[in-house]
């Protein structure tokens, strides 16, 4: 059994509660032990997950939350940094499993997040216990 900490840009509550009910539910069910911590912004996802692997309190990650694209350039800039950021700490060998959505709307939002839909958060979690499994074996 592992232990994983969820992630979650706390920015839309509504789907983000999708989301992690997804990832706890296909965590949980391989035998996991969950966490929650919830941060600002997606933005801050990385950083949270970089200072929470430094404490060895955790085996893998689960990255949660939504961007939706809007009237600026904002929604570029979060969501490509955020997923430079978690794609950086993957490559130096944490496993985390990215779930933040980037949409175009809410609807497709709802779409990706909602468990009986397509499952973005379920889907993060089996990257993350992928990676996992990965690590273990060629350490």
């Amino acid at each position: 059994m592992a232990k994983f900490l969820i992630v979650e840009a706390r920015f839309y509550e509504h789907l983000n509660d999708m989301l992690i009910e997804g990832a706890r539910a296909a965590l949980e069910a391989k035998g996991h032990e969950v966490d929650v911590l919830t941060v600002p912004g997606a933005l801050e996802v990385p950083g949270a997950i970089a200072l929470a692997d430094e404490s060895d309190l955790y085996d893998g990650f689960v990255a949660i939350g939504v961007v939706i694209r809007g009237e600026t350039y904002h929604f570029e800039i979060v969501a490509g940094e955020s997923a430079r950021a978690i794609m950086a700490l993957t490559m130096d060998g944490i496993a985390i499993g990215n779930g933040i959505l980037t949409t175009e709307n809410e609807a497709q939002a709802i779409y990706r997040a909602d468990p009986s839909q397509a499952n973005k958060g379920a889907g993060a979690a089996e990257a993350a216990m992928a990676l996992l499994n990965l690590r273990e074996k060629y350490s």
